[in-house]
C-alpha cells in the first residue's frame, strides 16, 4: 500500500473548506502544503499556505506534509512548526553547505517532526546520500518546482530507482516521496521505481470522485 499526499496548491478559491472535507472523507494520507516564497521559485503561496495550514489544523485530523520551496529555510521551518506537521521537507539547493543542512535537520527534529530533503530534477541524487541516515523522507521532484499541473519528467524514474537501490543496499529506512505530474497514467512508473509516497494535486482535485482516484493511487 502506497501513501497519498494531496497537494492543495490548485484548490479553487472560496471552496477550500468544502474541498478539504471531501479529501478527508476520501482518506488522503496527508495534505501536501506547497510553500513558495516568490524567490526560490517564481510563485508566492506563503501566506495562503499559512492560512490553509491553520484551517486544516483546526478542523481535520489528516496530517500536514509541508514542502518548503523557499530561500529562507530556517524561517520557513519556524513559521510552520506551530501547525505540528507530520513532515517538513526543505530543498537541498536552498542551503549553502552541509553544516546548514544538518542545522535544518536538527531544528525540525527538535520539534518532533519528521524530516524531508527534496531535490530538483537537475540535482544529482547522490548529493543527498550523506544525509539519508538522518532524515525520514527523500522527496524527488519529477517536475521543476514552482507550479502545479506540469508534465511528469520520465527520466526521473531512473533517479528514483537509483535512490531506492542505495537505500536498500545500506539498510536505511528513508521513504521516497515523488512530487510532480503524478496521476493514474504515471503512477505505475514511480511505484515500480521504488516510491513510497505519491504527491498528487491536479489529478485528484479535478477528479469527479476524490476517493476513487486516491484509492487507485494507494493500490
Amino acid at each position: 500500500m502506497y501513501e497519498v499526499s494531496t497537494s492543495i496548491l490548485n484548490v479553487e478559491k472560496g471552496k477550500e473548506a468544502e474541498t478539504f472535507l471531501k479529501l478527508e472523507k476520501a482518506r488522503t494520507d496527508y495534505f501536501h502544503i506547497d510553500v513558495m516564497d516568490g524567490k526560490f521559485v517564481e510563485k508566492d503561496t506563503y501566506n495562503d499556505m499559512i492560512n490553509s495550514s491553520l484551517y486544516i489544523k483546526r478542523t481535520s485530523n489528516i496530517p500536514l506534509d509541508v514542502h518548503l520551496m523557499v530561500e529562507d529555510v530556517f524561517t520557513g521551518i519556524e513559521d510552520f512548526v506551530p501547525f505540528e506537521p507530520n513532515i517538513i521537507t526543505f530543498h537541498l539547493e536552498a542551503l549553502k553547505n552541509d553544516e546548514e543542512v544538518i542545522k535544518a535537520i536538527n531544528l525540525i527534529k527538535e520539534n518532533n517532526i519528521r524530516v524531508g530533503i527534496s531535490i530538483k530534477p537537475k540535482t544529482k541524487v547522490e548529493e543527498i546520500y550523506k544525509f539519508l541516515p538522518y532524515i525520514h523522507v527523500a522527496l524527488i521532484m519529477t517536475v521543476e518546482p514552482g507550479k502545479g499541473g506540469q508534465t511528469f519528467i520520465t527520466e526521473m524514474t531512473e533517479k528514483i530507482s537509483t535512490l531506492k537501490n542505495y537505500i536498500n543496499e545500506n539498510n536505511l529506512e528513508t521513504q521516497i516521496e515523488v512530487d510532480g505530474g503524478i496521476n493514474l497514467a504515471t503512477q505505475n512508473a514511480v511505484k515500480e521505481a521504488g516510491s513510497d509516497i505519491l504527491v498528487s494535486g491536479t489529478a485528484i482535485i479535478r477528479a469527479i470522485n476524490y476517493k476513487d482516484i486516491i484509492d487507485e493511487l494507494k493500490g
